[in-house]
């Protein structure tokens, strides 16, 4: 590929792309704020920053929704504005890899490509990669191999259940569960235990703390509306009514792993049984699920060193690493 190129991982939280030039990965929010419904107000962690604390005429946004883009307009402005914060304010012809979810329909993947078309990036050369290859890369693997690789990738609102082996992918399942569902499912139990209505994005910080409040032996501090009072207060939540509450939707994606387990080849199997799963995906880090995970299945739980970034990681090595080029494909004909 040209000297100057791009690897994206757009995620539905997070957009993450390696750029070449620099060596480097830029991680923002994959959010845009519409001022009056027409101008761009801000993106990326500057929109995360006022989310649920805006006026009326300003409209914040995920541009993705369940992997796939359900914006394409929002999408291309939060692209073109991050490429460009990347070129220092000047857009150069560059080739592109993308990271596409394997179990979505053609439609849906060649958005994709009509994203980098018409985002105003001088796309010069456009490939895909499936993004269960992409993060089997990303964690080290050498997806190449006739070795059965078993991927699992909990993001914000999907888990990918995958499993790799000679570049490809034989089975794949994109459940609609994740880092989202952890959060509507914190609020809830809140709301019904105290009566107390907290935003998403306090909901996400319990998430994300629970590990190190259950070191700590501490509840979860919040603040909230009393729904009888409708007045501000401050609660502190245990962890316990925290992990019961994940435990449905952790049960759901155990249920899943298995489930493809079920219909892997015998050969992949053995495989699988030696070398166990690779987890990755930002809500892999939440607490207990990884210990779930092992509990339920009996396998081995690898996790990834850097699991927001392991999509793009992987890109990146295809993008830098000869030997791997071959597992990109253009995106007009959709299937290899």
């Amino acid at each position: 590929m040209a000297a100057n190129a791009f690897c994206i991982d757009l995620g539905t939280n997070h957009i993450k792309i390696y750029s070449n030039a620099t060596d480097q990965i830029m991680v923002q929010k994959n959010m845009i704020a519409i001022k009056n419904g027409t101008d761009l107000f801000a993106y990326g962690d500057s929109a995360f920053d006022m989310y649920e604390k805006t006026p009326a005429n300003i409209e914040i946004s995920f541009p993705l929704s369940n992997g796939v883009i359900s914006d394409l307009g929002n999408m291309e402005t939060v692209v073109k504005y991050m490429i460009s914060d990347l070129q220092d304010g000047a857009i150069k012809p560059a080739d592109f890899l993308i990271a596409v979810p394997t179990d979505v329909t053609d439609v849906e993947k060649r958005a994709f490509l009509d994203l980098l078309k018409e985002a105003g990036v001088k796309a010069h050369k456009i490939l895909v990669v499936d993004k269960a290859v992409a993060d089997g890369l990303g964690m080290g693997i050498d997806v190449t191999t006739s070795q059965g690789t078993f991927v699992v990738n909990v993001g914000f609102e999907t888990t990918e259940i995958s499993i790799l082996s000679l570049g490809g992918i034989v089975l794949s399942k994109l459940i609609k569960v994740g880092g989202l569902k952890f959060d509507d499912a914190i609020r809830n139990a809140v709301r019904a235990e105290y009566g107390l209505l907290i935003g998403g994005k306090t909901a996400e910080s319990v998430k994300n703390s629970l590990k190190d409040l259950e070191k700590e032996g501490r509840g979860a501090v919040v603040f909230g509306r009393d729904i009888v009072t409708g007045l501000p207060v401050e609660r502190e939540i245990p962890t316990k009514l925290i992990v019961k509450a994940l435990e449905e939707h952790f049960r759901a994606i155990i249920d899943n792993i298995k489930q493809i387990l079920e219909k892997a080849p015998p050969e992949l199997s053995a495989d699988i049984y030696r070398n166990g799963i690779f987890l990755t995906g930002g809500a892999s880090q939440v607490s207990h699920l990884v210990e779930d995970i092992a509990n339920g299945t009996g396998l081995k739980v690898n996790i990834a060193d850097e699991p927001i970034t392991t999509t793009v990681e992987g890109l990146s090595r295809v993008l830098r690493e000869s030997r791997f080029q071959e597992i990109a494909y253009p995106v007009e004909g959709m299937s290899r």
